[in-house]
């Protein structure tokens, strides 16, 4: 009789222990994202994120002849040439050739600052691409890409001279 009552305690016991903590159990917590608090992050000492678009420091130090499109040192210049550069009333254009390999252009930026004929700069423009997969396979990649930069109404008329570079590229 001693060993039923034991027994029936201790099954009486478990059955409470698994109601308890069954009962303080939430599983909609599973669902929920960790706090922000708790998310990982990472910081490094001196880095200062990015607040714009990138530019290329030297637009503010050219100088470029009247009716002429100069080239601005950037990081990529020993990944491509230009080529065909043109400035008329209402467009800067030009192309731009892959040279470090035979891949895509997943991005593009081409810069253009436009100069008055004292060599002010008056704007900065730009081109952007991004490549986009169509599904379609077109053979080799196209590592030639044209580009045309509007001139602003505003400044239609006083834009005597531009320079161009490239901040951001990306190819395969």
């Amino acid at each position: 009789m001693r060993d039923k009552r034991v027994l029936a305690l201790t099954g009486l016991l478990l059955a409470a222990g698994l109601t308890a903590t069954t009962a303080c159990s939430d599983q909609r917590d599973a669902d929920r994202p960790p706090a922000p608090a708790a998310a990982v992050r990472t910081a490094f000492p001196g880095l200062v994120p990015a607040s714009g678009e990138p530019t290329l420091a030297g637009l503010s130090q050219q100088r470029p002849t009247p009716g002429t499109v100069a080239t601005v040192p950037g990081p990529f210049d020993d990944r491509f040439d230009f080529a065909d550069l043109a400035l008329n009333h209402t467009t800067v254009s030009g192309s731009i050739t892959v040279t470090s390999d035979v891949s895509a252009i997943l991005e593009l930026q081409v810069v253009a600052g436009l100069y008055d004929s004292s060599g002010r700069l008056l704007h900065t423009g730009r081109f952007v691409h991004h490549y986009t997969e169509d599904g379609h396979d077109h053979g080799a990649p196209e590592e030639r890409e044209p580009f045309s930069i509007s001139i602003p109404s505003e400044f239609l008329g006083r834009v005597a001279s531009a320079a161009v570079g490239v901040p951001v590229l990306v190819n395969e």
